[in-house]
C-alpha cells in the first residue's frame, strides 16, 4: 500500500501544481528540521512516496496530506492550495508564494526538466495529425508545458538564476515551440495554435501581432494560451492569420 497517487497517467506529463506543492513541502520540512526518515518512522508517509511528492512525481492521498500538514504546522488544506497556486496562508497574498519557490530553485529546475523529458516520449506517441484525437491530446500537453514554463520562469524572476534553471526553462519553451508548430498543421488546430505558428513564421512579437490585428497584447497572449477570446478579437485574429499566411 502506498501513500500517494500517480500523476496524470493519461498524458504522462507531470503536474506543475504538484511540483510547486512538493517543493514547498520540502522547503518547509527542511525549515523545521524534519527528516524524511522520521516521517516514515512516525507513519506519516513512507520515504519513497515523500521523495516522489517532493519531486513532483506523485500526489499524496487526502489523509496523508492532512498528516503532513499537521507535522509541517500548516493549516488544513494548505497542500491542495499550493497545488492550485494559492498562498499557503489563505489570508496572505499570492506574492508570498515565490519565497518558497526561490528556496527550492534546484528542485524546481530538476522537476521541470524531468517533466519536459517525459513530454518527449508522450509527444512521440501522439496519433497522426489528421486523427480526431490529435488536437485534444497535443493541446493538453501544451497546457501542461505552459504551466511548467510558468513555474520555471517565476523561479528565475525571484532568485539567482542557475544554469540548471535556465536549461529547464529553455527546454520547456523549445518543446512548446516545436509542439505548437506541429499542432498548427492539424486540420482541427485551435485558433491559438494557428496564431502562434503564423506569428512565428512572420517573426512577430506578441505586441507587434496585437498591433497588426488591432487587439490588445493580452488578447493575443490569451488566444495562444487557449484562453477564451471575444468574438470580435477572434475575427480580427483570424483575419490576420489569413493575411500572414
Amino acid at each position: 500500500m502506498t501513500n500517494a497517487e500517480s500523476i496524470d497517467e493519461a498524458t504522462g506529463v507531470l503536474d506543475p501544481g504538484v511540483a510547486r506543492a512538493g517543493a514547498a513541502a520540502a522547503a518547509r520540512r527542511r525549515e523545521l528540521d524534519i527528516s524524511q526518515r522520521s516521517l516514515a518512522a512516525d507513519g506519516i508517509i513512507n520515504a519513497g512516496a515523500l521523495i516522489a511528492f517532493e519531486k513532483g512525481r506523485s500526489w499524496p492521498r487526502e489523509r496523508t496530506r492532512a498528516k503532513l500538514e499537521e507535522v509541517l504546522q500548516w493549516p488544513p488544506g494548505t497542500i491542495a492550495r499550493l497545488r492550485r497556486g494559492e498562498p499557503a496562508d489563505p489570508g496572505a497574498t499570492t506574492a508570498s508564494i515565490p519565497v518558497t519557490v526561490a528556496d527550492n530553485t534546484p528542485l524546481i529546475a530538476e522537476t521541470v526538466a524531468t517533466a519536459v523529458r517525459t513530454v518527449g516520449a508522450t509527444a512521440d506517441a501522439l496519433p497522426p495529425i489528421d486523427h480526431p484525437d490529435f488536437t485534444p491530446r497535443v493541446t493538453a500537453i501544451l497546457s501542461n508545458l505552459r504551466q511548467l514554463e510558468s513555474v520555471a520562469a517565476r523561479a528565475a524572476r525571484i532568485n539567482k538564476v542557475t544554469p540548471a534553471l535556465i536549461k529547464a526553462l529553455s527546454a520547456a519553451r523549445r518543446r512548446i515551440d516545436e509542439l505548437t508548430m506541429l499542432a498548427a498543421t492539424a486540420p482541427n488546430a485551435t485558433l491559438g495554435q494557428r496564431l502562434y505558428a503564423a506569428r512565428r513564421r512572420a517573426n512577430l512579437t506578441i505586441g507587434e501581432t496585437a498591433q497588426a490585428a488591432g487587439v490588445s497584447d493580452d488578447e493575443i497572449a490569451g488566444a495562444e494560451a487557449e484562453s477564451p477570446v471575444t468574438p470580435a478579437a477572434a475575427a480580427a485574429i483570424e483575419a490576420l492569420i489569413e493575411e500572414l499566411d
